[in-house]
């Protein structure tokens, strides 16, 4: 008898058992690509992922709620005999998060380098790992999570971090791990079913259960190929029906391996000042032209309102009284308002002190936000923003982003992005170890292991 409920596909048709030709085509090319293989352009950027990716966790470890969770699972893995890499990978992954500090891809639209370091860093606890092979692993890994978050569109309802990342990871570690074509294509498949259901509304509350998604994908890409060694297999096609259908639409497969091998991710990935949600970030850089034009600072109280016109993204964050710093991170009028009352976006800028302060609350209530369609249709090449501030005594300033300062099409240097590292780190575990790890970092593929790397990283 045939199936007459819509939507429901009898196992007959829809069992094929008949994987992609894009899945084995990467399959083999992860497989084959060593570190000769890698453009200098793709080593030198895979190093400096690495090193800011390092900054965000170090910095994230001292978080509250971090620490606090790390005391408590700890003690559960110990009474479980549970592995400490997954642990690790946990932590560390939701600790980069923490400070919304840490790199991103704005074509895959979301963080893949997060999503990767930490479960490679966790397996190299365990394991000899040179800083090639690092390297090789992490640029694989970063390369595959991008391109499904570029393959494919997530339902808007979802938040990026703990989707397509779990893909990433999983590939990284069966890379370190020497797998063939076939476990590889094996790992993508189970990792593809791994991901978490997550909420975009978590950003927009402050929801910190939002910062353990990242943790998740690198503990279970770590999981993923573990299972899969164990015998564990995926359906044909999982990254098809997981982003062709459930968590995303619009999947675009012949994108996995447009350009592979000549066009990396990783390359054209950004870096971060501002610690806070990047759509702000074009509207901060446009601000701090015209703090700059005012002569280097705006008197909050002499403001009478600030307008930003935006994409669609960023004109999401509108709510001006964020109640904790992972809301003040995804609030425009908030970080706009502390940016001028603090001198800059830092770190410090969104803490409670910060965020309690009455002249940095009642400017936020003067900034309005809206979406210009003809800004959004920019998108994702562009992230542009104009703001327009009004003094009391009638004067006006004006300025414009198209790009987001540390995009490709606007790089920091990568000076620029050791400075970040250093302010993130130091505080943390002092300026001559923190110049130490980096100098490791920046000279990684000369290491012969991570080891040093990782005790120089360790802030317990």
């Amino acid at each position: 008898m045939a199936i007459v409920t819509p939507g429901v596909v009898p196992a007959s048709i829809l069992v094929t058992g008949k994987r992609p030709s894009w899945l084995k085509q990467w399959a083999g090319f992860a497989r084959r690509t060593r570190f000769e293989d890698l453009p200098d352009e793709v080593v030198a950027r895979a190093r400096l992922v690495i090193l800011d990716s390092f900054g965000a966790i170090i910095a994230g470890r001292t978080e509250p709620e971090v620490a606090a969770a790390g005391v408590r699972l700890a003690k559960t893995a110990k009474a479980r005999r549970a592995g400490s890499p997954l642990l690790q990978a946990f932590m560390d992954g939701t600790a980069g998060t923490m400070l919304e500090i840490d790199e991103g891809n704005q074509y895959a639209r979301g963080h893949p380098g997060i999503h990767v370091v930490p479960a490679v860093m966790a397996a190299a606890r365990n394991r000899k790992v040179s800083g090639r092979d690092a390297i090789v692993a992490t640029a694989l890994g970063y390369e595959i999570g991008a391109r499904i978050g570029i393959a494919s569109k997530l339902r808007v309802t979802m938040h990026p971090h703990g989707t397509w990342g779990v893909i990433g990871a999983a590939v990284a570690i069966a890379k370190l791990n020497r797998a063939s074509a076939a476990q590889i294509t094996e790992v993508v498949n189970v990792a593809s079913s791994l991901g978490l259901t997550t909420s975009r509304r978590t950003m927009l509350e402050g929801a910190t259960v939002r910062n353990t998604y990242a943790g998740f994908s690198n503990m279970l890409g770590l999981m993923a190929w573990d299972l899969v060694a164990g015998g564990f297999t995926g359906e044909a096609d999982g990254v098809g029906s997981v982003y062709g259908g459930i968590a995303a639409d619009d999947w675009r497969p012949a994108e996995m391996v447009l350009e592979l091998g000549a066009r990396w991710e990783i390359a054209r990935n950004y870096f971060k000042r501002h610690a806070a949600c990047r759509y702000n970030h074009g509207a901060l850089d446009a601000l701090g032209s015209i703090v700059a034009e005012a002569g280097g600072r705006l008197d909050p109280e002499a403001i009478a309102s600030i307008t930003v016109d935006t994409y669609v993204w960023a004109a999401q964050l509108d709510h001006p009284a964020p109640e904790n710093m992972l809301a003040a991170k995804f609030s425009m009028p908030f970080s706009l308002a502390t940016f001028i009352v603090n001198g800059a976006a830092t770190l410090d800028a969104f803490r409670a002190p910060a965020r309690n302060q009455t002249v940095t609350r009642e400017l936020a209530k003067r900034i309005s936000i809206n979406e210009d369609p003809a800004l959004t249709a920019r998108l994702p090449a562009l992230r542009p923003a104009r703001v327009t501030v009004t003094l009391n005594d009638g004067r006006v300033f004006r300025a414009e982003a198209l790009t987001n300062k540390g995009d490709t099409e606007d790089p920091y240097t990568a000076a620029e992005v050791h400075e970040k590292f250093m302010e993130v780190s130091a505080p943390v575990i002092g300026r001559a170890r923190a110049i130490e790890l980096s100098t490791a970092i920046l000279n990684l593929d000369a290491a012969p292991s991570l080891a040093d790397i990782l005790k120089l990283s360790e802030t317990t």
